[in-house]
C-alpha cells in the first residue's frame, strides 16, 4: 500500500469522524516514542497510523478505549463494599463488648432562625474602601 486514504481505513471504522480522532491519537502516541506495528517507508506519523488501522494490526476497538482514557479527568477506582455482615456489626450497641469510644459520634448542627440570620447579616460591617488598588 503506497498511499492510505481514508477510504481505504472506512471499513475498519465506519464514521469518518471517529476515524481522524483514533488516527490523530494514535499518531501522537507514535511521536511520543509508541512503537509503530508497520514499516514506517518514509512516512509520516499521520499516515503511519491509518497504514496501521488499514493493515487492521490495531484493534479500533483498544485504540478508542485509549482515547477515552486519555481524556478522562478523574478515573474512578471501584473499591470493593464492605460486606452487609460486616455493616451490621458497626451498628450494633456498645454493650457487646464495644466501648462508648469506639461508636461514631453523632453530629449535631446548630439551628438559627431566619431572624436570627439576618439580624446577623445586618450586623455585618462592608470592608473599609482603600486607594491602594
Amino acid at each position: 500500500m503506497a498511499r492510505v486514504t481514508v477510504e481505504d481505513c472506512i471499513d475498519k471504522v465506519e464514521n469518518r469522524f471517529e476515524l481522524v480522532l483514533l488516527a490523530s491519537h494514535r499518531a501522537r502516541q507514535i511521536s511520543q516514542g509508541a512503537p509503530i506495528t508497520i514499516d514506517r517507508d518514509k512516512d509520516k506519523n499521520p499516515v503511519v497510523a491509518l497504514r496501521e488501522i488499514a493493515d487492521e494490526t490495531l484493534s479500533p476497538d483498544d485504540l478508542k478505549e485509549d482515547l477515552i482514557h486519555s481524556l478522562q479527568k478523574h478515573v474512578e477506582v471501584d473499591e470493593p463494599e464492605q460486606e452487609p455482615s460486616s455493616m451490621l456489626a458497626n451498628t450494633g450497641t456498645a454493650g457487646k463488648g464495644e466501648e462508648e469510644d469506639d461508636l461514631p459520634e453523632t453530629l449535631t448542627f446548630d439551628q438559627m432562625s431566619e431572624e436570627e440570620l439576618l439580624a446577623g447579616i445586618e450586623g455585618l460591617v462592608p470592608p473599609e474602601k482603600s486607594d491602594d488598588y
